[in-house]
Formats: structure tokens, sequence, C-alpha cells
């Protein structure tokens, strides 16, 4: 790209300026200064050819012959070297006699009107100079200077990325092999037009990927830019609200124009819900910047044509509050659900991003993606770095599983704290907490399996923690199951009241939880016999970023929500009852593994099953009476 060569004022104050200092240097000759005394004593002397007098100065012409009779020695020498005239200066005092002496003295005196253009020009060149830099400053404030300055905050920010610069193709991309396939298409048509135009057919003028974050979206897209060999621009959503109105239409217009100069490309709008967020929904419902510019936006897609080769694509986790008008067909036509990776995704993507890491010959992906359930893409991207991270401090040659699980417990339990010093009581707490926690899960048929249990303290509040691993990623959960969650929730509290007689403050996010889905079963899933198959409640969190939604209005009576609020009740007492009995009659196991934990600390799985198939209540998984 071309630099463009900008006229800028310093280049002209510079120039102006040194024109200045050349002529006042050369347009005088160099006179030597003088004392006003050693002027007098060579006037009587003289020695003077010729003066100008002006109201400051005294300058003149002097003869370098015979200096040294009138002045001393030394100063002789210095005003006198060389042969033939010399100029001088000296400072004028107030001396009445001074026009009489010269013409005594005869010689030639003249007046001179002293130039004072410097000085003029100077008081008003300084004081613009300060204003100047002073305004440059506070336009930098403001954030209105860039490379553009002021007259160019309209220009759209992208970033233009040609060709293969992207750097990303689908070999890059895993786990999301149905939306790559979906993209496919977008790919041909960039790649052969003509194939398409041939038929009639028109390509989507604008594809939406949603989906959680970390999830791989924008990598999609510039995966899509890639395979295409297509220049590639990328925006964010928040870079076309500014705080001047009419800022971010300017800018939606000029990144249209500048699409229709390089197409066949591909726009890309990053979290689109910061700019698309459905109209008339804030406090004033008006007609304010952000919606000014999700009009344009609605407008430049309006009037693209699909065969231009321009390919509108964009990025959001919250695509239940964008505009309808976005989503209808012409604008945003296709769109892409990407979810978080299952087992086989999560093992294909571990192997993209351990592609450059150096590993252990022990090192079992399958078994570090059958541990990661619910992890997303930027999730193990991570947990391959942590665990790259912390082989590189121990200075190993690879990494191996014991990285991969330090990295985990990390990640999914906080960092390990070493110097927290639990006293004897608490710690022989949170190792009986936690070994309810895993002899329940142990005897549920439906629970996951245990893969470790410890009693370090993580995190910020965590003391211990269980941890399990699923057989299977599950998209339906039955009742059987669901209450199999509960049982091993409550197990931790219900081992507390049956070796204490007391219970902590250690499960408090356990009980959370359980209620949690025990309210989900009455009044989301119908499964209460008491209220039958009705749904009460609306999902309480966002389908992609699992924030709490603002509360509605209650659809239902009061009658109902006592009902409801009974029914939690009875499922989590049923709950504890059933708990209570297992660990009654599983005591012996429940004290042989606090006693394990209390000496290591950690527990892993294959310890764990030696030690409960010694015991001889030991029995195999069964599911508990439920009447």
């Amino acid at each position: 790209m071309e630099r463009k060569q900008a006229f800028s004022i310093w280049y002209f104050l510079i120039a102006v300026t040194a024109v200045m200092l050349l002529q006042d240097f050369f347009g005088r000759q160099h006179a030597q200064p003088i004392a006003y005394s050693e002027f007098k004593q060579l006037l009587r002397a003289g020695k003077l050819a010729e003066v100008a007098l002006t109201d400051q100065l005294i300058t003149g012409t002097l003869s370098a012959e015979g200096l040294e009779g009138v002045l001393p020695k030394a100063r002789a020498d210095a005003i006198g070297k060389g042969q033939g005239p010399h100029r001088f200066t000296t400072v004028r005092v107030d001396d009445p006699q001074l026009i009489a002496d010269l013409e005594a003295a005869k010689v030639s005196y003249a007046g001179q009107i002293e130039s004072k253009w410097l000085a003029t020009l100077l008081s008003w060149i300084v004081p613009a100079l300060v204003f100047f830099a002073l305004w440059s400053f506070l336009i930098r404030r403001m954030g209105m200077g860039g490379h553009g300055g002021v007259l160019e905050i309209g220009k759209s920010k992208a970033k233009v990325y040609l060709e293969k610069q992207t750097g990303v193709t689908f070999a890059d991309v895993a786990g999301i092999d149905e939306a790559k396939q979906e993209l496919m298409e977008i790919v041909e048509f960039l790649r052969s037009p003509e194939r398409y135009r041939r038929l009639g057919g028109k390509i989507p003028k604008g594809v939406l990927i949603v989906g959680a974050p970390g999830t791989g979206k924008t990598l999609l897209a510039k995966a899509v830019a890639g395979e295409a060999g297509v220049p590639f621009l990328t925006i964010s959503g928040s870079d076309f609200v500014e705080m001047f109105v009419g800022v971010g239409a300017a800018r939606v217009r000029d990144l249209f124009k500048q699409a229709e100069e390089k197409a066949p490309c591909i726009i890309f709008i990053d979290e689109l819900d910061a700019l698309g967020k459905a109209r008339g929904v804030g406090v004033w419902g008006g007609h304010d910047e952000r919606e000014q510019t999700l009009n344009q936006l609605l407008v430049e897609m309006d009037g693209f044509e699909s065969n231009r080769g321009v390919i509108i694509m964009a990025a959001t986790n919250r695509p239940e509050i964008l505009d309808p008008a976005l989503l209808r067909p012409g604008r945003f036509d296709r769109h892409v659900a990407i979810d978080k990776p299952d087992l086989k995704g999560r093992r294909a993507i571990l192997a993209v991003h351990t592609r450059n890491v150096k590993l252990a010959p022990e090192v079992d992906l399958e078994r570090v993606a059958a541990l990661t359930p619910g992890f997303a893409g930027a999730d193990l991207a991570n947990l391959v770095n942590e665990a790259a991270l912390r082989a590189a401090r121990e200075d190993k040659g690879a990494v191996d599983m014991r990285d991969f699980d330090a990295a985990l417990d990390r990640i999914v339990a906080g960092l390990e704290k070493k110097n927290r010093v639990m006293n004897p009581k608490e710690k022989e707490t949170v190792a009986y907490h936690e070994a309810g926690h895993a002899i329940v899960a142990e005897s549920r048929t439906y629970a996951d399996r245990v893969a470790k249990v410890s009693i370090i303290p993580r995190g910020i509040g965590a003391l211990g923690y269980t941890q399990q691993q699923p057989t299977e990623d599950r998209y339906l959960l039955k009742q059987s199951e669901l209450l199999d969650r509960i049982d091993v929730l409550l197990a931790g509290r219900v081992a507390e009241e049956i070796v204490f007689g007391d219970v902590s403050t250690g499960a408090q996010n356990d009980l959370a939880r359980a209620t949690d889905i025990a309210r989900s079963m009455v009044s989301r899933y119908g499964m209460s016999a008491e209220l039958g198959l009705a749904a009460f409640e609306e999902p309480r969190t966002t389908p992609f970023l699992n924030t709490p939604l603002p509360e509605g209005i209650r659809s239902y009576s009061e009658r109902t929500a006592q009902a409801i609020d009974a029914e939690v009740r009875k499922i989590l007492s049923e709950a504890r009852e059933r708990v209570r009995q297992t660990l009654a009659a599983k005591r012996a196991a429940l004290d042989a593994l606090a006693k394990r934990l209390l000496e290591q600390e950690v527990v892993e799985r294959a310890a764990l099953v030696d030690l409960l198939a010694a015991l001889p209540e030991a029995l195999p998984r069964a599911a508990c009476a439920r009447e």
C-alpha cells in the first residue's frame, strides 16, 4: 500500500524560520564588539572612518593600523587582527556630547532605523504555535487523532487481510464438522461463482454464526476466507458505535464501499449483538446513535446484490436479543449454530492444539477428552498451554499425563493453595465431606464415575473437590439420572451429619445446585406427579452465555407456587433419606476413604477402586429403591 503524503503546517513553519535566520545571518557582515569607552578613545584618536547610529547600537568602520598607541596591546591585537578596515559595534549610552565629538573628529555619521520585523513576527508566531500544539494534544486525548485525524473519523476501522493472510484453513478447525460442511458452499461460491450463476442460483447474502464463547466462531470465519483465498475484512460491532452522532452510519457506508472495491471478499462483524440489538427496547426507545447505525447496516445489506461476490458473516453469542430485521431472509439468510464439542470433537481439537507440543509417549488424548466434558475449543487450547507451561517449569523433556491432570485441576478447581493451613478438625470435616460424595457416586447406577478425590484447597473457597468422569456425552437426562445427581450433591452434607452430628458451611454450593435441579424437575420438566405435565417457568439463563436472565412476570398463581415449593422440598427430603441409608450401610468405606484422604490428600480412581473392593460391604452398583 502506498503511503500518502499529507501537507503539514509544521513543514511550512520550519521553512519560514530557516529563511529568516539565513537572511539575518548573511544580510549583515561580521562586526567586532567593543566597549563604549574604547569607542570614545578610538574616536578621539581619529581611527573611525564612519559610523551609523541607532537608538541602541553604534556600528561603523575603523582602521586596523596604529591601534596599539590608543588601546592596550592585547585589545589592539584582538580588534585589529589582519589588515584593512574592520567593522565594529558597541552599545550606545546616554552621551549628549557624542554628536559634537563626531563633528570635531570629522567622522561621517548617519542615523539608522532599527528593524523589528523579526520580533514582530515572533510575537504572533509563538502564540500560534503554542495554541496549535495545545489543540493537537486535546484532539489526540479525545481519541480523534489516529492516522487520518478528525476528517477521517467516519472511516471504517475494519482490518483487511488479503487472500492467504488470515493464516487459517479448515485444517485448523476441528470438532465442528457440521458447521464446516455448511460453510463449504460459501467457499465454493467464492471460488467458482459461475457454477451457481449459470443455473440462476443465489448464494445467501449473510451467514450468522451463533454459539457459546470459545467455540470457534471467529476461527471458522477466518477459515472460510483462507480456503476461498479472498480478502477478509474484519471489524467488531462495538467499533461502529461512537459518542458522535452519525459516525457509526458513516463507518458502515465506508465498510461496504471498501468491500465493493475488493469483491469478491468477506465482511466479518464480530460481536454483532453490540450493534444489532433489537430496536425500541431501551429506556428512551428513540433514534439514538446505535439505532441509526443499525438502520444503515440494514439498508446496506438490502442494497447488496447476491451475485456481486461479497459475503457478510457475523458472530454472536446472544442471538435472542438481535433485531428481527437482521435475521429475516435477504439479510442473514443462513444461521450456523456451533455447540460445544462432543467426545470425538474434543479429541480432534486436542490433536490440533498439540501438533506443535512435544508429548510424552504415554499421553492419552482420549482420556484427556473424556475428562473435559463441556469444554469449548478455547478451553482445550488453554488446557494444552497450561500443561506445556507446567512441564517447562519442571524442566521436563516432554509433556506427560501428570501435566495434563494438574492443568485440568487448575482450570476446573482453581490454583492450589499450598500456604492455606487448615486446623485438624476442619481438615477431617472436609475429608468426610468429599468421601461422602465419592461413596454415593460409586453407589448410584446413573452417577458419573469418580476420577479423583482431593482435600487440597484450591481457588477462592474450594477446600476440596470430587472429580467425576462421564462415561459418554449425554444430551437427554432421565428422571432417575437427575435424582442420582441430587443424591451425589447432598452426600457431603449428609456425611457430616452422620459422622459429627453437626453440619458446616461447606455444602453451600452443593445445596444450591441440588435445589436448582429439583426446581427444574418440577417447574420446567413436568417430573412431578402432584403438578402434572406442565411447565411453569422459562429458562433462567441465556442459551449460550449461561448468565441469569431477568425474572419475568410469574404466570401461575400463589397456590401453584406453594405447590412447587412443596414438591422441591419433597424431592430433596427423599434424596437426603436415601443418601443417609447408603452412607450408614457403607460407614466402613466412608471412614476408610476419609482416613486415606487425611494421609495422602489425593486419592485417584485406581486407589479408590482397590479400597472399596477390599471392604466386606462392597456391593455392585445398583439403582437405589425410590418409592
